[in-house]
């Protein structure tokens, strides 16, 4: 078989082999270069603040030293880390924080996934409705807390409200049956309106050509919901989940403001221990080991969740 090649057409010239190559290879270093460019502040950020932090906890889990001691601290190995599976408090305030997450997490992504399906239908004002759902959001931490502890506290409106109607006094953040809860009540309050507005935005990413399919199949409303919404909104679904697993997991500053990990350490947890052991008993080596494991907890945990809903993808 022989192969024939046509010259060019009149006024049609080839660019040379080795040209295009060449320009092929400056185009391909000008984009790694700007992409060099624009992702190297992120980098440096995820390093400065993410590994070298992780760095020095482990150092610190592994090293121990006398509070005000000029000498250098000591290796210790896992001694640290056997101390602390050791301790009744340790695990105490594990299953505090677990406890507090289980039931916080898929209440939050419930109550923001309905405001956000509500939210989304043709109702009157639904701009102000968003407003003031997700205003709580946009104050900061510390001021919602306040205002929650003035309100729960013995005297305040909430217990003057159900005393006016017959409901003796609550302890709320005072009372070991009720302490979780009310801290539920204020994490929800703040973080509601702010996943709220993730799901409105990827409830309007959704064609409206499937709702009209279902309902021309005669699908109602809770049938649209569970096949056509549900479905397509499993991925800004994974990311609240998961962002609001670790927001609930590093929960701060309502325990510290209001209860101190009180009463009786029903609120003490994990992330309130490590500035318990850090900064108050001057105990940094035990505060390091424990947030490693903490990590580690949200670590396993957001795994568990990517794997689930990726099992309910390819079902």
């Amino acid at each position: 078989m022989t192969l024939t090649t046509h010259p060019p057409e009149a006024g049609e010239t080839a660019p040379p082999p080795q040209r295009k190559g060449s320009l092929h290879r400056r185009r391909l270093v000008g984009n790694l270069s700007a992409a060099a460019v624009f992702l190297t502040p992120a980098l440096a950020l995820i390093i400065v603040l993410r590994l070298v932090p992780v760095i020095q906890a482990v150092n610190d889990a592994t090293h121990t030293s006398l509070p005000g001691s000029t000498l250098p601290p000591r290796f210790v190995g896992l001694d640290t880390f056997t101390a602390l599976f050791s301790s009744h408090a340790f695990w105490s305030s594990v299953q505090q924080t677990l406890i507090f997450n289980v039931i916080v997490n898929p209440l939050q992504i419930a109550l923001a996934l309905a405001l956000a399906v509500l939210l989304t239908q043709n109702l009157p004002a639904t701009g102000v409705w968003r407003t003031l759902i997700f205003l709580p959001a946009a104050v900061p931490m510390t001021g919602s807390a306040v205002v929650w502890g003035i309100a729960l506290r013995p005297d305040g409106p909430v217990n003057a409200a159900l005393a006016g109607v017959g409901i003796h006094q609550q302890p709320f953040l005072t009372g070991q049956g009720q302490v979780v809860a009310s801290l539920i009540l204020i994490a929800s309050w703040i973080g509601v309106g702010y996943w709220m507005i993730f799901l409105i935005a990827g409830l309007n990413d959704i064609p409206t050509v499937y709702y009209e399919a279902a309902a021309i199949d005669g699908a109602g409303p809770l049938r649209r919901f569970w096949s056509v919404t549900l479905p397509l909104l499993r991925r800004p679904l994974l990311f609240v989940l998961v962002a609001d697993t670790v927001s609930n997991f590093v929960l701060f500053a309502p325990m510290q403001i209001l209860t101190d990990g009180g009463p009786q350490g029903k609120s003490n947890f994990l992330m309130y221990d490590i500035f318990h052991n850090s900064f108050e008993l001057a105990d940094p080596h035990t505060a390091a080991a424990e947030l490693l494991v903490l990590l580690a907890l949200m670590i396993v945990i957001v795994a568990v969740q990517f794997r689930l809903l990726r099992s309910a993808e390819e079902s």
